[in-house]
């Protein structure tokens, strides 16, 4: 064989080694390498870099962590009252609404989730947009929603809608946004960039919040319906948020324009068969969402006295969930108490893993403790 055959063949070898050589190393390396595939080209993950899924909750979590922040307003005008919805908003006790709820109120009261009842401050009322923030100075420092500042509506985005509609506080509807950029006129308000929702919303559900079905973030202000009440239209707080800021961080204080030649309602709480229904409805919810701080804080000062959190926590730590089937309320001898009968089904956790469903049947004592709404007794026994 020729010289330059022998050196061809030579030099052929070596870069077929090389290749194979190198072909090894690029894999070895590459195989540990961690790709982040968050579009079609990779790149590699580096030691500080976290990787955050989206944080979803269940709907009935939503709900229930929603309710504790909105309210129901009761405005007294100068011959006649109405009753409005708002959330709170920031840790100062300021609670969004719509403007023509509050509008030439002579008092605004302001109910909570767990029957908790204030008086608010007008604290900035739009003129032509149908917005306003009453502070409440006892909610400062209370959990409060949070507004998606930067949200950008899709239709068929699924939406929950919470307010009092017809005086029925935290009721919930849920549906999806189903038109977009609606304007109209409204008594003087004009309403522009709003979205059309097919959640039910009627008298009372003004100016409570429309929240994200998947992230539980406030998107807009309930405002307007139709008198069918299966169209609801919103105002989205991404494009009022900058003007709640502002009034919030720099309130004015209004004056009733002719409160004084007038007779204020009492500030004092009642007791009633609805508002005790209410309490133990709320009670339950509480309970079936895990969440026995708030349940705890409905009980009167005697049952909480004789009941330590631990142990009140330790009841009902192996019930997985609560079904209400029947409530009833009747006024005791004295008046100024109600004794409320609810039948529940408790799906259990045995202490072998395994579940069982549980009827009670729960009689309760409901009346007023240092003017609020409370749990004072209760007893609940299984039945067949």
């Amino acid at each position: 064989m020729k010289r330059p055959a022998i050196l061809s063949i030579f030099i052929t070898s070596l870069i077929l080694i090389a290749g194979v050589v190198g072909g090894y190393f690029l894999h070895d390396h590459y195989s540990s390498v961690k790709v982040l595939a968050t579009s079609s080209l990779g790149h590699e993950n580096s030691e500080h870099e976290k990787v955050e899924s989206p944080i979803e909750k269940d709907l009935k979590t939503i709900i229930h962590e929603s309710q504790k922040s909105v309210v129901q307003l009761e405005v007294t005008h100068d011959d006649s009252e109405s009753v409005g919805s708002g959330f709170l908003y920031n840790e100062y006790g300021d609670v969004v609404t719509n403007a023509h709820v509050v509008k030439g109120g002579k008092r605004i009261m302001v109910r909570t989730a767990n029957a908790q009842q204030y008086e608010g401050q007008l604290i900035g009322i739009g003129e032509s947009t149908d917005i306003a923030v009453v502070r409440v100075p006892e909610l400062a420092g209370e959990q409060f929603l949070e507004i998606a500042t930067d949200f950008e509506a899709e239709i068929g985005d699924e939406v929950v809608a919470l307010g009092s509609p017809l005086g029925l506080q935290n009721t919930v509807t849920t549906g999806i946004i189903s038109g977009l950029n609606r304007e109209f006129k409204i008594d003087g308000y004009t309403y522009s960039n709003v979205y059309q929702i097919s959640a039910p919303i009627a008298k009372g559900n003004s100016g409570g919040p429309l929240i994200d079905k998947q992230t539980g973030l406030v998107l807009a202000l309930n405002s307007a319906g139709t008198e069918e009440g299966s169209i609801g239209f919103s105002i989205p707080l991404s494009d009022v948020h900058n003007k709640i800021s502002v009034w919030s961080e720099d309130p004015v204080e209004y004056t009733n324009e002719s409160g004084d030649n007038i007779e204020l309602p009492s500030s004092e709480m009642t007791i009633d068969e609805e508002k005790s229904k209410y309490l133990v409805n709320y009670f339950f919810n509480s309970l079936a969402i895990g969440d026995y701080v708030t349940a705890y804080s409905l009980l009167g000062s005697k049952w909480q006295t004789d009941t330590p959190y631990k142990k009140f926590r330790e009841g009902y730590i192996h019930t997985i969930d609560i079904t209400k089937n029947k409530i009833s309320s009747e006024p005791v001898e004295d008046g100024d108490k109600y004794k409320v009968t609810i039948i529940i089904e408790a799906l259990e956790r045995k202490k072998d893993k395994s579940t069982k469903t549980v009827l009670y049947k729960c009689n309760y004592e409901v009346g007023l403790e240092n003017n609020q709404p409370k749990i004072l007794s209760g007893k609940a026994e299984e039945i067949e």
